[in-house]
């Protein structure tokens, strides 16, 4: 590995210059093939494609060693769009610095955090070399801010179709609220989509006793979930909140009474539940208000947890090491693909200041990106003890 040297400034920005907006590669995935194979690790891309009409979507999965345990670094280089872009300052795939700044689509989730883990791989190998009684992976996924329905959880399949097992996994996320070093997270909360449709009766409004409006029956619905108190929160998770996003009749005409009524809402759930308990509990109460409706139930993640052990504890204290901080162990936040990774080994997610993700002006700041590969490097001398 002689003359192997990564700067994860200069890899940051490699990787943001490359437009790689769900579901388009971008030429990231090549930027991560030419810094890992001179490690050492050999690279394979794993395309993928349906159900349905969900788009083709390639990934990455990278990996030195087959003996002993596997720490496995999994992320993403997909990102979101970069919406209106004269709101930017600067170009959204330039990767300008400016102001001690990193500016651009992806800094923070999580282009950045993947070059970090790059450059503490180097590093560890040139300490240690090949034979350190173990393996290291990539899985880096191009669908996480998709329908990530090609991304990890396939890969994951792929492996443990081979026989190939992960053994402890750190996910880069952007888990910091303003200060690196301040947030793990050891799990998330679940994601349930609902859909309530109630059917009525067209008619006049005039005659209102020819039809049958369902617009009040929805309201009635709407109120009673509104008002159902979830849970207290448990010993790692914030309560369930359930929260309408959208009320929708879509009457155009002011005299009619209309035919349908229909509304959306999410609910944010701990592991008390899970996402078939959750729509119990939701039934309970709809069919408690006594008007007729439908319901349709959608989980994009169940709740998870990673007990405080091993790998939180290693990151902890590489945190520590890194920065003088002691980080919370959180479940705070949205989801990630951590919540198909936890079904394989213990997982855990560590990166940037999540404050500008998927903003305009994306940034993180530049004094940021040696203490992180210095904390990603840490995990891995913790992990891989002489």
């Amino acid at each position: 590995m002689a003359g192997c040297s990564f700067d994860p400034l200069t890899l940051s920005r490699d990787l943001i210059r490359c437009p790689s907006v769900t579901p388009e590669e971008g030429g990231a995935l090549g930027v991560l093939e030419r810094a890992l194979e001179p490690l050492g690790l050999a690279c394979e891309r794993m395309p993928f494609s349906g159900p349905g009409n969900t788009p083709r979507v390639d990934n990455l999965y990278a990996r030195i060693g087959f003996s002993g345990r596997n720490f496995c670094f999994a992320g993403h280089t997909d990102v979101v769009p970069a919406g209106d872009r004269d709101a930017w300052s600067v170009d959204p795939f330039e990767a300008v610095v400016r102001d001690g700044f990193l500016i651009g689509r992806g800094a923070a989730d999580m282009k950045c955090a993947v070059a970090c883990m790059v450059a503490a791989t180097e590093r560890f190998l040139k300490k240690r070399g090949r034979n350190f009684h173990g393996s290291i992976s990539f899985l880096i996924t191009g669908d996480e801010e998709g329908p990530a329905v090609n991304g990890t959880v396939k890969m994951l399949d792929v492996l443990a179709t081979r026989g190939e097992k992960l053994d402890a996994c750190l996910v880069g996320e952007p888990t910091n609220p303003e200060t690196l070093g301040e947030m793990v997270k050891i799990g998330r909360r679940g994601s349930l989509n609902g859909r309530l449709l109630v059917s009525g009766g067209q008619g006049h409004v005039a005659y209102p006793e020819k039809a049958d409006n369902p617009a009040p029956k929805l309201l009635k619905l709407l109120t009673a979930l509104d008002a159902l108190t979830l849970d207290e929160g448990t010993d790692h998770f914030q309560p369930g909140n359930l929260e309408i996003t959208d009320i929708h009749i879509g009457n155009p005409a002011t005299n009619v009474i209309p035919n349908a009524a229909e509304a959306r809402f999410n609910v944010r759930f701990n592991d008390r539940y899970s996402g078939e308990s959750l729509e119990t509990k939701l039934h309970a109460a709809l069919d408690a208000v006594g008007h007729r409706y439908e319901l349709d139930c959608q989980v994009s993640g169940e709740s998870f947890l990673t007990p405080p052990g091993e790998l939180s504890e290693l990151i902890s204290r590489s945190v520590a090491m890194a920065t003088g901080r002691k980080p919370e162990l959180s479940t705070s936040g949205g989801t990630s693909d951590a919540r198909f990774i936890r079904k394989y080994c213990a997982v855990a997610e560590f990166g940037l200041v999540n404050a500008t993700a998927h903003k305009v002006d994306e940034r993180i700041a530049v004094d940021d990106l040696e203490p992180l590969s210095a904390i990603y490097e840490g995990v891995l001398d913790g992990y891989f003890v002489e």
